[in-house]
């Protein structure tokens, strides 16, 4: 949020955990309970634009998400939560969560599973997927607009150690990429065989 050129304020309730932040933070840091409205005050909620509640506890994260929304009137407002059932409860109360369990749980099985195509979006018609998929070793070394013509695809993004990027023309494919495809949906078992197989495959 820094580098994006927001005002930031941290709260933690142990005062050693502000190290991690680096000596040249530029944002506010505050000691105290983040669910404590004179803490919340002190930290300018007052007049912030959002509120993210991300501590080891999930009561306390749901506490202090609600303290932001019901009384200082944060309209975007999310919470850590650990406990992926809770999650859901807490969705249905109107404050959006994170279930870092459950998030967890879809990364591994992604990689785990490297056949399947993991939907992430379907445009109005349903006609289209953007679907992430971990690609096979026959495509290792190869530039992705090879791939994109054998699997009649498009690819929107590759996520390389953890970063993401948009491919150009002369991107190479490497181990370990994560795959951002837009797949005609009719298609998408064809370009799953296509991608865990090889360029063989495609013919």
């Amino acid at each position: 949020l820094v580098r994006r050129d927001h005002t930031v304020a941290v709260i933690d309730q142990d005062a050693t955990a502000f190290a991690r932040l680096g000596e040249d933070f530029p944002g506010q840091i505050v000691n105290g309970i983040g669910f404590d409205r004179d803490t919340l005050t002190e930290a300018g909620i007052e007049g912030a634009d959002a509120f993210a509640a991300v501590s080891s506890g999930d009561n306390s994260n749901i506490i202090a998400a609600r303290v932001a929304r019901e009384t200082f009137g944060v309209d975007r407002v999310v919470a850590r939560i650990y406990d992926p059932k809770r999650a859901e409860v807490y969705e249905r109360l109107g404050i959006p969560t994170v279930a870092t369990v459950r998030w967890a749980a879809d990364q591994i099985l992604q990689r785990i599973l490297p056949e399947g195509a993991a939907p992430e979006w379907f445009d109005a018609s349903g006609n289209v997927v953007l679907a992430q998929v971990l690609i096979g070793q026959g495509w290792i070394g190869l530039p992705v607009t090879t791939l994109e013509k054998a699997a009649k695809v498009r690819a929107a993004c590759i996520t390389r150690y953890g970063e993401g990027s948009i491919p150009e023309r002369n991107t190479v494919l490497q181990e370990g990429d994560l795959i951002h495809l837009l797949i005609p949906r009719a298609n998408v078992t064809h370009v799953e065989t296509v991608l865990t197989g090889g360029p063989e495959e495609a013919s």
